[in-house]
């Protein structure tokens, strides 16, 4: 994972997904994670972008998320819609 330069999170009720990638955009991990070991896990990453879609709960998990990783961006629906394919089963929305 030494070559993560952005990490996507799309929160959910219980969990996380996480979407690694890398600077030409190929796919370096997809995780799901309970929301408790996501600290954890971020901690060990190296130095990286993280992108959050916007909603209620992403401003409080934004700025735990700063405290850990410094370059941390909360971003609105409108643009990660972009990125959402036509599958409305796909499971990480946030790269």
């Amino acid at each position: 994972m030494e070559n993560v330069s952005i990490v996507g999170i799309d929160l959910a009720k219980r969990s996380v997904q996480l979407h690694g990638a890398a600077a030409d955009g190929s796919v370096v991990f997809r995780k799901k994670l309970s929301r408790p070991r996501l600290a954890a896990f971020l901690s060990e990453l190296p130095r990286c972008v993280v992108a959050i879609e916007a909603c209620a709960a992403s401003h409080y998990r934004g700025r735990e998320i700063c405290k850990l990783v410094p370059e941390a961006r909360v971003i609105l629906p409108v643009y990660v819609k972009l990125f959402v394919s036509v599958d409305p089963c796909i499971s990480v929305v946030a790269i």
